[in-house]
């Protein structure tokens, strides 16, 4: 697959012939254009419209973070593949109430059930959770009883206060304590991380949807609204937990990341760019990680899993084939 590219220093990205150029305070860096999936950019750049055009006929998605690690917004070139006839199955699916919770349900199963393999896994490396893995599977057999959208949000919010009691059982180091689930701003270190991690796996959904004939305006268990894109956030419940959760778990555990990558500014706790650049080395090295797939001959990628997600839903919705969410076996 096509790598991700990210600019974390100021300086001005544009076409150079038929191919990328980043200028900065370092010199002149080319990237092959063919190689590029998305642009992520943290730092101040320029661009003009020879570069945005360029990039529109390369398919290139570019997400734009700000210095407080807040997602802005994305360039999202023309749809190249959308379907007329797919974006009028999901507007059916979406209107029509029952299949929209059925749609919704299947995300949250998803989401417990990584959750639930998150647990387990350190369970096995004597981290004592059976009391949250007996709580979080008592709410996940109530989950299949619900009918609407709001108590099937109900009960993945009851299932992440459990599971977030769990992480300091988890991490073992006293400079991440977590204490409750801040956002906007990040209150410690601790939700700083998940906050970035979660805007890194949205953008990264976003993308791989790009490649896929569904339209991301119309999500399923985030209502579809004034929203500009709501279906990315749906199918990275599945992957927040064995994706974005592992690395930070990894970052912390390892010590990869510690007190010394935070900056504290007007209030919210936030990663330096060399903290920023840790995380995300960790977080594409589990996406490249490979894994045996169902009825596929060879491995296939974390971030592969993701746009095969899509796939499946996009059966579902367009020929009642029965869509079962990803669920990690370790």
């Amino acid at each position: 697959m096509k790598k991700d590219m990210f600019i974390f220093n100021n300086g001005r990205l544009c076409r150079k012939d038929n191919t990328l150029m980043f200028e900065g305070e370092e010199g002149k860096k080319y990237i092959p254009v063919n190689n590029v999936e998305s642009i992520y950019i943290f730092g101040e750049v320029d661009v003009n419209k020879s570069f945005l055009e360029f990039a529109c006929s390369n398919k290139i998605t570019i997400h734009l973070f700000n210095y407080y690690e807040y997602y802005v917004g994305t360039f999202y070139p023309r749809e190249y593949l959308n379907s007329g006839y797919v974006i009028l199955k999901q507007s059916e699916a979406y209107l029509n109430y029952e299949k929209r919770v059925i749609i919704a349900k299947t995300f949250i199963d998803g989401a417990i059930k990584n959750i639930l393999q998150v647990l387990k896994y350190y369970e096995r490396r004597n981290s004592n959770l059976e009391g949250e893995i007996e709580e979080i599977t008592n709410l996940l057999d109530t989950l299949q009883l619900q009918s609407t959208i709001e108590t099937i949000m109900a009960i993945e919010g009851n299932v992440r206060q459990v599971y977030y009691k769990s992480f300091n059982k988890i991490l073992d180091d006293e400079d991440f304590t977590f204490t409750s689930r801040t956002k906007r701003p990040p209150k410690d270190r601790i939700n700083s991380l998940i906050s970035f991690g979660n805007s890194m796996l949205y953008t990264l959904v976003l993308s791989q949807l790009y490649q896929t004939q569904l339209d991301p305006r119309i999500g399923y268990l985030h209502s579809t609204n004034d929203r500009r894109f709501s279906l990315n956030l749906d199918v990275a419940e599945i992957f927040k937990p064995i994706i974005v959760d592992r690395t930070i778990f990894s970052v912390i555990n390892k010590k990869i990341i510690t007190k010394k990558d935070f900056n504290k500014d007007l209030g919210s706790i936030i990663l330096s760019d060399e903290g920023r650049m840790k995380f995300i080395k960790e977080f594409n090295e589990k996406l490249e990680t490979t894994i045996k797939y169902p009825n596929l001959p060879n491995r296939v990628s974390y971030k592969r899993l993701i746009r095969l997600e899509a796939y499946k839903l996009q059966k579902f919705i367009t020929e009642d084939e029965q869509y079962l969410p990803f669920i990690a076996k370790w």
